[in-house]
């Protein structure tokens, strides 16, 4: 049976189209996905975001145990400093890519994928003997926000009243709004998963849907579903789990060697990314785009201007920012070169296509 988030009145309310997704039913869209998507890109948006998930790793031994479940390096960081990488299994797969929080000295604030919420909390239990942490699973606890766009800083400071223009990129800090939070504490961060600016707020049940409220009746920030959500993230090369990333695509396939630190003294599936790293991969994630407007959807084959298979579609759209059919694939390691002619099979038509970069259009972050 789907859950549904603190907001599911207000969507249904609003007349979005629910669908399931990652065990909850979200709302896909209100008015439509293209009208949500460019409200993002031009002026701001807010998501309900409160299927995901959230841990809260503290006590002496948190940054020992952070670093050994981790691919990035938490290290020395400074407090309110954000992370972004991949758990992964020993043979290099991907458990789940997710954002690491420094809250405080051994006090780590972990948001993982709403599908993977179950999967990700065993495994970790999983490791944590031989660490002296406490253990927290907080997604009952928190709803979540993400208010994203370039008016994004002013909608959240001048109609929630909160303080967020010092933020930098991928920095959180916690707030204290008795008033509308009785119950605890709220974090923000300069965060998102659209290419634009904004921010992610998190705070219990009756907080987030205060703030929806305030942000819905200001008429400044349009409601946005998971669709375009998706068609936003894909565009400026953003991976999804279970698309670009799996038990099945380790980091080093998907063109995230960045996030893997091996000069890290362990972490679990490091042997066995070192070894990708150094002697290569058979797969590779790659960019595509079509010469036609024909749309390659998830799964679809992608072949060589021959008609060999050599991989599959894991994301394809018709990129509403730049007009044009584009999709990201996992393809044979020799196929993944920038200027490579592919084509991929759209039902029983095969459309010409060349290898280009994942990120198609690019990203309009605040430094």
């Amino acid at each position: 049976m789907e859950k549904k988030t603190c907001l599911y009145d207000r969507h249904v309310a609003l007349g979005a189209l629910m669908s399931p997704f990652g065990g909850f039913i979200m709302p896909i869209q209100y008015s439509n996905i293209t009208d949500e998507h460019n409200a993002v890109r031009q002026h701001c948006g807010v998501f309900d975001v409160s299927h995901m998930g959230e841990v809260r790793i503290t006590g002496p031994d948190a940054e020992r145990y952070v670093q050994h479940i981790f691919t990035n390096d938490v290290t020395n960081a400074p407090v309110g400093q954000i992370y972004y990488g991949m758990m992964c299994y020993p043979n290099g797969g991907t458990v789940d890519d997710l954002l690491v929080y420094k809250m405080g000295d051994n006090d780590f604030f972990l948001v993982i994928n709403a599908a993977n919420i179950d999967k990700d909390v065993a495994w970790m239990q999983e490791q944590m003997p031989g660490f002296n942490i406490h253990f927290e699973h907080q997604s009952d606890y928190y709803g979540q926000l993400a208010v994203q766009g370039p008016e994004a800083e002013a909608v959240v400071e001048e109609v929630l009243g909160l303080p967020c223009a010092e933020l930098k990129f991928y920095t959180a800090k916690p707030l204290t709004v008795p008033e509308d939070s009785p119950e605890g504490p709220i974090i923000i961060s300069r965060t998102g998963y659209t290419g634009e600016d904004g921010f992610e707020i998190y705070g219990s049940h009756e907080f987030i849907q205060k703030a929806w409220d305030k942000l819905i009746e200001s008429g400044r920030c349009k409601p946005c579903g998971l669709g375009c959500r998706d068609t936003l993230r894909f565009e400026v090369g953003l991976p999804l789990y279970g698309d670009e990333l799996s038990a099945d695509i380790s980091p080093i396939m998907a063109g995230l060697g960045i996030f893997v630190k091996l000069d890290k003294a362990e972490f679990v599936g490091k042997e066995a990314l070192a070894d990708q790293k150094a002697n290569g991969v058979a797969r590779k994630l790659v960019g595509i785009e079509l010469a036609d407007k024909a749309i390659p959807r998830h799964g679809y084959p992608v072949l060589t201007p021959e008609g060999e298979p050599i991989g599959e579609v894991t994301t394809g759209y018709h990129c509403l920012s730049v007009d044009k059919s584009v999709c990201m694939a996992l393809v044979k390691a020799e196929y993944a070169k920038l200027g490579t002619p592919l084509a991929v099979q759209i039902r029983k038509k095969t459309f010409p296509g060349m290898v280009v970069k994942k990120q198609f259009y690019n990203k309009s972050y605040k430094k």
